[in-house]
Formats: C-alpha cells, structure tokens, sequence
C-alpha cells in the first residue's frame, strides 16, 4: 500500500521560520518524523506530496528517499486529488502536522479500513483538554461525541466516494474548509491517544508535542 505525507500547505497560521513540515518536534523536522512513522509500519512505499509552497521541503524529502509527488499548491483536497491520480488505491494518507504518529496508529487505521476507507479522529474535549488547537470548522459529531479528524486516514479505492473520503480525511491541514459530516462509506476510527491530537497548527501546539515526543 502507498502512503502520502501531505506536505504542500503553507502552514500561515503557525508563522514558523521555516516551512512548516520542517519545523522541529525535539529536534527533528515533522517530515522526519512522519515519514518513519509511515516506513517502520506495514505500508510499502512512501510519498511526499509537496507543492510550489514547500520548495525546502521537497529537498528534504529527496534527501530522506521520499518518492516526491509535486502536486499544483491548489488546496488539501486538491492537491490530494491530485496525488491519489498518481497512485494506488486504497492509500494511507497522513498530514505533515501529526509528528507523534506512531506506526501502530497507522496500521491500526489500515486495519479498520478492511480494504476501503477510513478516517482517524479524537474527541474534541481531548484536543481542549490539552489545550492544542482546534478548528472549529472541521468539528463534526459522531454517535452523540464532537470529534475532529486528526489528518490521518485511508482513502479507499478508486470510485465514486473517493473524493468525499479525501475531504473527509482532510485533518487540519486542509486550505478550505469541508464538511466533514458527510454521509461516506469511510470507517471511523476514534481513538482517546493523546499523540493523535497534536496537530501542530500554532506556535504553543509546538511546546505540547515537545512534552510528549520520544
């Protein structure tokens, strides 16, 4: 199976010095991190999506033998769209903000998605609870929970459903806003793991990984 690292953004809200999947959680760039994550867990091959956005991290990614997909800088889902063209289906995708995914988070995720699609998410109140950032606007309920996707998922196979599943797989470091309540035949897998509800979109996300990290 393939995976995609979604790092063509411009990462504004986190006002770095550097682009954003570079910038460092203990000492090692998001991308770095991401990327081993994806490479220790049962997905075969790894891609960088970049974009005209993320020129230093395109190099970066070339430097750690990522399979580079340089996609148009047109938006999240855009760019995913654009990405998923390229390869195989069904495929892991994973947002470059999400430094402490483990690899068992990804095969878990693969496991629930059984061949199709699935989305990873946390509540809410976890995310408030530890005081990362939320956006409001990808907040959708699930069975009576507000929960928000965490930017990790499966897009499933080619059809009819794959760009809602794109949408609904979108995290936080989508562009646009989606919806994503949509009616999908995407899987939910709901998990309490604090390092699943890091996004790192604002500089004191950044300090809250830190704490966490390995």
């Amino acid at each position: 199976m393939d995976a995609l690292v979604m790092c063509g953004g411009r990462g504004t809200r986190l006002d770095a010095p550097v682009e954003k999947p570079l910038v460092e959680i203990c000492g090692r760039p998001m991308l770095d991190r991401v990327a081993a994550a994806l490479r220790d867990s049962s997905v075969e091959t790894v891609r960088a999506v970049t974009s005209p956005h993320t020129p230093n991290t395109r190099d970066r990614a070339a430097d750690l033998g990522l399979d580079p997909i340089e996609a148009p800088g047109d938006g999240y889902v855009s760019d995913l769209g654009f990405a998923l063209a390229r390869v195989s289906r069904p495929a892991v995708t994973v947002v470059s903000d999400l430094p402490l995914v483990a690899p068992e988070h990804v095969d878990a995720v693969v496991a629930a998605a059984d061949g199709g699609a699935a989305t990873a998410c946390v509540p809410v109140e976890l995310k408030r609870e530890l005081g990362a950032s939320v956006d409001d606007a990808l907040v959708f309920d699930y069975e009576g929970t507000a929960v928000c996707p965490t930017g990790l998922g499966v897009v499933g196979p080619a059809d009819a459903a794959a760009e809602t599943d794109a949408e609904t797989n979108a995290g936080t470091d989508a562009d646009t806003n989606t919806d994503a309540d949509t009616d999908t035949d995407s899987t939910m897998y709901l998990s309490t793991d604090t390092r699943l509800a890091l996004n790192v979109n604002r500089p004191t996300d950044i300090a809250l990984a830190e704490d966490r990290c390995e």
